[in-house]
């Protein structure tokens, strides 16, 4: 499953956007640099039943933006994604490839 795929799952099981999740987790202080994987997934399983692979991929985007590595893009792998940079504002905006 690519990074996008993830994001674009959580928005279904959560009813918010990855970009509003980012912005609870700023709020509760989840995105400074000493704050541990552990302790966001903790959070993302309690208040929305999210599982580790789901939870992952949002910490990645909490703790380092919405780049990924540009390996993934065009690759054959099962994270490869369509760009290096993943789309946070909800399925229903994003741009047609």
């Amino acid at each position: 499953m690519s990074f996008q795929a993830y994001l674009d799952t959580i928005e279904d099981k959560t009813g918010l956007t990855p970009r509003q999740l980012v912005e609870i987790a700023e709020e509760k202080g989840f995105a400074g640099p000493s704050v541990k994987a552990g302790t966001i997934l903790e959070w993302l399983k309690q208040d929305y039943g999210l599982g580790r692979g789901h939870g992952m991929a949002l910490v990645h985007v909490i703790k380092n933006g919405p780049r990924i590595d540009s390996k993934h893009v065009g690759s054959s792998g099962v994270h490869r994604d369509g760009s290096d940079t993943l789309w946070l504002d909800g399925k229903a905006s994003k741009p047609a490839p």
